[in-house]
Order: structure tokens, then sequence, then C-alpha cells
């Protein structure tokens, strides 16, 4: 075997073993052995990995500084209280909390990212929907998976796929990425909502919801929490405005956040630090060095090539292929390898803002139709398994075809 090809056999068992996770070992697992299988057989140097590594610095310091206001906001009930505060807007009516849950998701997706959606607002809905005596919480729960992709390219903080996909090459500036984006996020929540409004209508007919539900009060902490989520929002809107990377605003803005927040209510920061993932930094260095590697066997310029001379035929025709093409292989190998091997391409050939933003939607968008499309519904797995809620690959298969096609449909026609 040529080391081309054992390059790519690497790739998809580290893709495999991200996606299936067998033995039940965590994603990172996977990631790391790909890795460390293409030092062992010398397909890249250690130079070569570190250089790998490198290259998602920006991506690493957005991560942290994500799960940090994340997990603060998680601790000091933050979002308990904006879950409760939708419910008790609700008065009682199933169809108003759906609407309400959807537009707070929207929210926090787009400033916070659509793992934080996934982590954070999950279990908050939960409690929501407890507190008002809701049998079936599965309609409201599903919200928090799909809008956490739906929403996901609204601004560049609002998936760490996109920085993904730009690591190595030029992110956008707030204005291409709001000229580019805006039009598609748009077509992809309205869509999303009202596909899934209709899947789910005959349950939310059936529902009954206490009316009176108490509002938790919001301590100190909590609401320097807010204003440290929101400061740092305008933060990284006007890093991206101004053009900057957005991976270390975020990690200064969240650290300092942090650093208030516990000094105010005399916390220790090691509880803060022990309770992150930091096993998701682990597959995302894990994931660069493999696509690393690939770029070495020429895959990525062929394809950057190929692009480019369909996108010179009819760019239309690039943007249908290009787009529908990575939505698709996202739930067959997890959007995070497929985004970074996307990057590659895109960085390679150049793309228009057009066909690159068939790319991201297509990445970002498209893992809405399976549970192994992205982290963020790998995560909103998890928080239901903690909630004793299960559902089935099927399950959710049956809703994400009938939402995530025609939003991807309307988002691509958009562009």
């Amino acid at each position: 075997m040529n080391q081309s090809a054992l390059t790519l056999t690497i790739a998809a068992g580290t893709a495999a073993g991200v996606v299936i996770r067998p033995f039940r070992l965590p994603e990172a697992v996977w990631a790391v052995l790909g890795a460390g299988l293409i030092l062992v057989l010398g397909i890249l140097n250690l130079a070569e990995i570190w250089a790998g590594v490198a290259k998602g610095t920006d991506v690493y310091l957005f991560l942290i500084g994500m799960m940090l206001l994340s997990e603060l906001a998680r601790r000091e009930g933050l979002f308990d209280w904006v879950a409760a505060i939708a419910t008790s807007r609700a008065k009682g009516s199933p169809k108003k909390l759906f609407a309400l849950i959807y537009a707070v998701g929207v929210v926090v997706t787009a400033l916070l990212s659509n793992d934080a959606t996934a982590v954070v607002l999950t279990p908050a809905v939960y409690a929501a929907c407890r507190a008002a005596k809701v049998n079936n919480p599965l309609p409201y729960l599903f919200i928090c998976a799909f809008i956490a992709n739906a929403a996901s390219f609204i601004l560049p903080i609002s998936n760490p796929a996109n920085l993904v996909i730009f690591a190595g090459g030029e992110m956008p500036s707030l204005g291409r990425w709001l000229a580019t984006f805006f039009a598609p996020s748009i077509a992809a929540i309205l869509i999303t909502f009202v596909a899934l409004y209709v899947m789910q209508r005959r349950a939310l007919l059936s529902e009954t919801l206490a009316a009176d539900i108490p509002t938790p009060a919001l301590s100190f902490p909590a609401r320097l929490a807010g204003i440290g989520l929101v400061a740092t929002a305008f933060v990284l809107v006007g890093a991206s405005a101004a053009h900057l990377d957005l991976g270390l605003p975020t990690f200064i803005a969240a650290t300092v956040t942090t650093l208030i927040v516990l000094t105010v209510a005399r916390q220790n920061p090691t509880g803060i630090v022990r309770a992150m993932d930091w096993s998701v930094i682990l597959l995302v260095a894990g994931l660069f060095v493999v696509v690393e590697a690939i770029n070495q066997t020429g895959m990525t310029a062929s394809l950057a090539s190929e692009l480019t001379a369909i996108s010179a035929d009819s760019e239309w025709q690039a943007v249908a292929i290009t787009g529908i093409g990575l939505a698709f292989l996202s739930n067959l190998a997890n959007n995070l390898p497929v985004g970074l091997f996307a990057g590659g391409v895109v960085n390679a050939a150049h793309l228009s803002d057009r066909l690159a933003g068939a790319v991201l939607v297509g990445v970002d968008l498209g893992p809405n139709l399976s549970v192994t499309g992205s982290l963020a519904t790998i995560l909103w797995l998890s928080a239901l398994r903690r909630e004793g809620i299960t559902v089935s690959a099927y399950t959710f298969l049956k809703v994400g075809a009938v939402v995530m096609i025609p939003a991807l449909i309307a988002s691509l026609a958009a562009l």
C-alpha cells in the first residue's frame, strides 16, 4: 500500500471511530489514535505534526473561551432562569412555548455557538418543561438540536466549524460574512422552524401546560455572568468587524468574565476548569493532524482544481453540488473532519464568496439530518441521556429528513 492510500485509510478509520465510537470510547481517542498512527508510520514527521496542530490554535482558544462561558452560565443558573422566563411568558400555550424556546435557541446559538445550545440550553429546557408539567418534552428538546445547526452560520462565532473551515486561510470580514450568510441564515432558521413545528404539531396540540410558573431568583453572580456574555458577544462582533482572529478575544473575554464572577461568588476556579470537556480540544487537534496528512497526498489540490473547473462552467451547479454533497458527507463522517478537509479545498481553490458559502452551509446545516452529523448533536444526545431520555438514530432521521433537506435547498438558493 502506497503512502497516499495508507493516509486515506487512516483518515477513513479516524472518521469512522469519531462517528461510531467503537467500545464506547470518546471521540477524542480515535482522533488522537489517527494522529499517532500518522506519526508512527512516518507519514508526517514530528515537526509536520506540530505544524498541523498549530493551525488550530485560534480554534482551541475559541473553544476554551466558549466552554468557560457556557460552564459559568450553567453553574450560576443563568439559562435555567432564561428558560423559566420563556415558560412563564407562554402562559400555558404549548405553541407559544415552542416559539419562545426556538427564539432563545437562535440567540444562544448566534452569540455563544451551537455547542453551548446543546450543552447548556438542553438541560435548562428540560427543567423548564418539568416545571410546566409537560407530559412529552421531546418536541421542545428537538428545538435545541435543530436550531443549534440551523442558526450556526449567522455569525462567525456561532459554530467552531466556521473557524475550522477558514483555519489557515482568510476569515471573511463581518461585512462580507453578513452579506454572504444573512439571507441563507434567515432561510435556514425559518424553514427549520416551520418544518419542525409541522412535525411536532400533533404532540403540541395534545399537550397542556401549567400557566403559573415560578421564576427562579437570579443571583448577582448570575447577572454578572449574563453581562459578561453580552460583553463577550460585542467584543467578538467588533473583532470580526476589524477582521481579527476570534480565538484570542474569546479566550480573554471569557477568562476575565469568569474571574470576576468567581471572585464575587467567592468560588475556587478549579471546579469550573475540571467541569469543562477538555477532550474536545484533543479531538480537534487530532483531526487537524489527519487533515494535514491528507493535504500532502495531493487530494486537496486535485479537488480544488476540479471544483474551480466546475465553477467556471456554472457557479450555480458548483454551489448545488458542493453544498448538497458536503451536507450528506457530514452525516457519514461528522462535520468537524469534513469541515477541516473542505476548508483546505476552500483555501487551495480561492473560491468565490458564494461557493465558499455553499461549503459552509453544507457543513453547518447538513448535520441536522442525523445524530452523528455534528459535535453539537452528539452533545445534545449526551445531555438527554443524563435526563433519562433516549432518542434513537431512526427517530432523529425521520425528523431530520423533513427538517434539513428543505432548509438546505432554501439556504443554498438564498446564496
